[in-house]
């Protein structure tokens, strides 16, 4: 078990220098909003089971998914078991609550539409 008192940077980097030798993206994490979990409250045969660091969303039956529970009560799940442990008919939810975090929207849009180009000036030097 994990120390709490070692830095999260550290550990996140270990999950990527792995992800990299692997050549494979599955278990990188991705980050949701804490409160993607609300709508399974009023679902009869839901559970959500939690510590203060880890927790499992249920349908009894159907489905269960483990999450990491930040200090900033949001949630972090590897990209594998999101594919694998949760039905995509839950996508579209937890896609709405996906944790928006700094980046490029041009560089974004040029990734997600093959061959665009967004033009936002004359280059610049790195600073």
């Amino acid at each position: 078990m994990v120390s709490d008192a070692r830095p999260t940077k550290v550990l996140q980097q270990s999950v990527l220098r792995r992800a990299l030798a692997a050549r494979d993206a599955s278990t990188l994490h991705v980050a949701f909003d804490g409160a993607v979990v609300d709508r399974y409250r009023a679902i009869e045969g839901a559970q959500l089971l939690r510590t203060r660091s880890v927790g499992r969303v249920a349908i009894r039956g159907r489905w269960s998914l483990d999450v990491g529970i930040a200090p900033d009560g949001s949630l972090h799940v590897p990209f594998q078991d999101l594919v694998d442990r949760l039905p995509e008919d839950e996508w579209a939810h937890w896609i709405e609550h996906v944790l928006d975090r700094p980046a490029s929207p041009a560089f974004l849009q040029m990734r997600l539409s093959a061959g665009a180009c967004v033009d936002d000036g004359e280059t610049e030097a790195w600073t």
